[in-house]
């Protein structure tokens, strides 16, 4: 296999009814640290819409429990892109997703907006710094495969194109992007977990070069400073030069999933998707009873 022979499976398959099968392909194969870094990133900027990252600072989820948050969002997702919606699996990650968000009173816009992120923040990034940018079929795989996520999830006014996605994104983001005290501790809690998966005296350089990844409107909400244009250039190239060298190595052969990241840590000994997340109940601290069903990774 070449380098541009995935690509040209893609391309000859149908981006609407193959949907979930090219967004694999793409995730798994193609790009997995990229989409990895680009969902974080989705994830991240959330928080500046002070709705929802005052919940998640109410919640304690990402300020007390940041790692377990990030693993159990990463794994109910991942199960999804790699078992798919129909699997056994699969339904089991959208159940324990709803019966979450169920417990939060959280609005349909809310919901789409976070839907928009994982949509256009991917394509966003890869073009960027992927090692080629997203073909037309990818983004309209992508397009379908969050489309059929936020259906499942009960989202109302889906928006049905990517070129749609990224308006919703951009004029919610206009519109709410602002400062709150709790979004920043969890602004702060999030960049402090993604610094210690490496060594401790990397730490303050591991947060200056996040904060140079980071767009105005975001370093704006949260009052960061900004990163100077030298260490600007200098973050954005390296991550660059990391595309281009990727460009020159042979195709991945083998599918990388999210369980499979170094950046998961809270599971060494496996894990019951069923079990996974939250189980908030007003009054009561954790859950009542034992969630039932779900499948055992080890």
């Amino acid at each position: 296999m070449k380098r541009f022979d995935r690509l040209g499976q893609i391309r000859r398959m149908d981006p609407y009814e193959d949907a979930s099968e090219i967004y694999r392909l793409t995730a798994a194969y193609e790009f997995p640290w990229d989409f990895a870094r680009a969902l974080e990133l989705a994830l991240y900027r959330t928080y500046a819409v002070p709705g929802i990252g005052r919940l998640l600072a109410e919640t304690a989820e990402l300020t007390d429990r940041t790692q377990k948050r990030y693993d159990d969002t990463a794994l109910l997702l991942d199960a999804v892109v790699e078992h798919g919606f129909d699997s056994e699996q699969g339904r089991t990650a959208v159940r324990r997703i709803n019966r979450m968000h169920r417990s939060y009173d959280i609005g349909d816009d809310d919901m789409r907006y976070v839907l928009c992120t994982f949509v256009v923040m991917p394509k966003r990034w890869i073009d960027a710094y992927g090692w080629r940018r997203l073909s037309r079929h990818e983004i309209v795989a992508c397009t379908v495969y969050y489309r059929t996520l936020g259906q499942r999830m009960g989202i109302k006014d889906i928006p049905g194109t990517y070129e749609e996605f990224e308006a919703c994104l951009d004029a919610y983001e206009a519109a709410h992007f602002a400062w709150d005290e709790g979004a920043r501790r969890v602004s702060d809690a999030t960049l402090a977990m993604m610094a210690s998966w490496y060594p401790r005296p990397l730490a303050p350089v591991l947060r200056a070069a996040t904060l140079a990844l980071l767009d105005e409107p975001l370093l704006r909400a949260f009052r960061y400073t900004p990163a100077g244009p030298v260490a600007r250039a200098v973050v954005r190239g390296a991550v660059r030069a990391r595309g281009r060298a990727v460009r020159l190595l042979p195709p991945r052969r083998a599918p990388h999933y999210a369980r499979q990241n170094r950046e998961i840590k809270g599971y060494p000994n496996g894990y019951r998707l069923g079990e996974l997340g939250t189980c908030p109940v007003p009054g009561v601290r954790g859950c009542p009873v034992r969630p039932a069903g779900g499948s055992t990774v080890e």
